[in-house]
């Protein structure tokens, strides 16, 4: 028994295969060649040239089917002088006007309608002299509307069919092509949601590294003179990786939506003092000396803009690490009003660094961007380098 699913699917319309379709024009021919032998008795010539003539171009009605209606064509002219009398493979031109108009383009089939048109009218003015009538309009216009209406017909039926087909390969086509255009947006969106990660990535295992070597330096300067302050800063640097895989278990969970169920929420505002609070520490006289100025944080933000002001910060303290030198001062400026205004410039040697350069600057100015906000980066007239980011709301 067919289950449900099965039932409730809409049955698609039968149709012939190849095969089917070769057999079916094959037994046609072979329908009307049957009575060939009949006509042997009383005209040969009828039975052995112009009932094979018309009868086996039908073999080819699909494949060509303008040469096959000539042939049809062709053969029922011939019959006339022969015969002034209707034969049943007369059956065979209305099927090759329908294939004409089937199964060849436009032209082919307006050109069959008429060629059928003057041919019923030749075959009614021919019977009607061979069954000893009298030609008047009265006995002409019966048999040439009854021969036209088999043509007619024909001609619609093929030009319906042939219209059937393009509608559907048109919707066929429009279909592929839609299913197209959503795998290269579905691959659009993935290419995108990689650059998003890769950024991501890129901000938390920089900045994570990087505290943690700047911390570790002081932590084994520290060691020879205050055990105490280099355990802290161990505990520090344990501290930092650990945020620092966590972000990551984030991120790599994007990848996995069975696991999105368990993230923790990514970074903002509210956990910017955690990560100047270990920018800030070190053992040593070399450590980075921040200046910080928070308002507004307890603001309620999107989240998108509060995680760019975040990332924005931690690249901007990240490249204080690498480039700005030994005992720099920093001053980090957020304030969360109309917009999210971030400033962080410092006093060291990064003025030679060039601006822009690098991926870090690259994704800050990316994550600006999206949301419509300005970035500003570059080396202060009096000396080190400069960040300051707005970010509307």
């Amino acid at each position: 028994m067919e289950s449900p699913d099965v039932l409730d699917r809409p049955r698609q319309p039968w149709r012939l295969t190849r095969r089917g379709e070769r057999r079916l024009d094959v037994g046609l021919v072979v329908l009307l060649l049957l009575p060939a032998p009949l006509y042997l008795f009383s005209d040969p010539l009828v039975g052995l040239v112009v009932v094979p003539l018309q009868a086996l171009p039908l073999l080819w009605r699909r494949t060509h089917a303008g040469w096959a209606f000539a042939g049809v064509a062709l053969a029922s002219a011939l019959q006339v002088p022969l015969v002034g009398t209707p034969i049943h493979t007369q059956v065979a031109f209305p099927v090759a006007v329908y294939s004409a108009a089937r199964f060849a383009p436009a032209r082919t089939g307006f050109v069959a309608l008429g060629v059928g048109l003057v041919a019923a009218a030749v075959a009614s003015l021919d019977w009607i002299t061979g069954f000893d009538g009298d030609v008047s309009a009265r006995t002409f216009l019966p048999y040439f509307l009854t021969v036209s209406a088999f043509v007619v017909t024909g001609w619609a039926l093929g030009t319906l069919g042939r219209t059937r087909r393009a509608y559907v390969e048109a919707l066929v086509e429009r279909g592929e092509r839609i299913r197209r255009d959503a795998e290269q947006q579905v691959a659009l969106a993935a290419s995108a949601e990689r650059a998003r990660i890769a950024r991501e990535m890129h901000d938390v295992v920089a900045h994570g590294l990087t505290v943690m070597v700047v911390q570790a330096d002081g932590a084994r300067y520290a060691a020879a003179q205050d055990p105490a302050v280099a355990t802290d800063t161990l505990a520090r640097i344990a501290a930092t990786g650990r945020e620092a895989l966590t972000d990551m278990r984030q991120l790599l969970g994007l990848l996995r939506a069975e696991e999105s169920s368990g993230r923790s929420p990514l970074p903002g505002l509210d956990d910017l003092p955690g990560l100047l609070a270990a920018a800030g520490t070190g053992g040593d006289e070399d450590a980075v000396h921040l200046d910080v100025d928070l308002v507004g944080l307890d603001q309620p933000v999107p989240t998108a803009a509060g995680l760019t002001a975040y990332r924005v910060v931690q690249e901007a303290l990240t490249n204080v690490h690498k480039h700005a030198g030994p005992g720099v001062r920093v001053r980090v400026s957020v304030h969360v009003a109309e917009a999210i205004r971030v400033e962080v410039v410092d006093d060291g040697r990064g003025a030679a660094a060039p601006d822009g350069g690098g991926h870090g600057l690259l994704g800050m100015r990316e994550r600006v961007d999206v949301h419509g906000g300005t970035l500003e980066t570059g080396p202060r007239p009096d000396g080190g380098f400069g960040v300051r980011a707005t970010i509307p709301l």
